[in-house]
């Protein structure tokens, strides 16, 4: 897989306490991906991308939300979450909270 396909399919990690909180105690990183994205693609992306050796990959489909914007109903956008487990041993450097 050429690095152009793997930045398409993990577009950023997604940051919040229960994900800080997932790294800190289970070793697991939570990042955005491609709706069209599959878990063998996702593993072998979060592999090529950050040198690390991921243990399993477990995936989330993240329905919009109906919101109103401006007094005018409006829906946000569907997208697609990857929790990914390192094994035992390995970290991401640039997404470590330490």
């Amino acid at each position: 897989m050429n690095k152009e396909r793997m930045y398409q399919i993990v577009r950023m990690p997604h940051v919040s306490e229960k994900t800080a909180r997932l790294q800190a105690d289970s070793n697991q990183y939570v990042f955005e991906v491609a709706r069209d994205a599959e878990k063998a693609e996702i593993r072998e992306a979060v592999e090529g991308l950050f040198d690390v050796k991921v243990d399993n990959v477990r995936v989330v489909n993240v329905k919009g939300k109906t919101k109103s914007f401006r007094l005018r109903p409006g829906r946000q956008k569907t997208w697609k979450k990857a929790y990914v487990r390192l094994q035992s041993g390995q970290t991401i450097e640039q997404l470590s909270a330490d």
